[in-house]
């Protein structure tokens, strides 16, 4: 499976992804390639399977452990940030909605990986501070000041 922010996208299988999937689950997927891209395919995974605020929970402790056995420490300067993972979540759950129905897991991954994958800095829209330094932010969610989420 190959997820990178020079070229955001998946190849492989249900069976790659499912892979990709446990390794982060169990934190032995490699710290380099944690990127954005693995960061959205991790979060259209679980939006795909559960509701926002399953995905979500879902999405925030997978990220503290993993973050924990790779050696990042979670806290008010690193590691987890609750207003980035749960604007992301947000971004994605839009974005899934406008697949058409039935559109199989992988296809719908492959499609969001390749439009969100590298727009790491998208936030930036929503956002008239800095929110990646707010200590506020990293701590609890904080609504964008900018343009609100649909």
């Amino acid at each position: 499976m190959e997820i990178s922010e020079s070229r955001p996208g998946i190849t492989g299988t249900e069976e790659h992804l499912d892979s990709f999937l446990k390794a982060f689950e169990n934190g032995t997927w490699p710290k380099v390639d944690w990127t954005h891209a693995a960061h959205i395919t991790v979060a259209t995974c679980y939006l795909f399977d559960c509701p926002l605020d399953v995905a979500t929970d879902r999405m925030r402790s997978g990220i503290r452990h993993y973050n924990e056995c790779v050696g990042t420490a979670n806290t008010d300067h690193s590691g987890y940030h609750e207003t980035l993972t749960v604007f992301w979540m947000a971004i994605v759950k839009a974005r899934l909605a406008e697949c058409p129905p039935k559109t199989p897991r992988l296809e719908a991954i492959r499609a969001i990986v390749e439009e969100l994958g590298a727009k790491r800095d998208l936030f930036k829209q929503y956002y008239s501070f800095d929110v990646v330094k707010s200590v506020e932010a990293r701590r609890a969610w904080v609504e964008p000041d900018l343009k609100a989420l649909k």
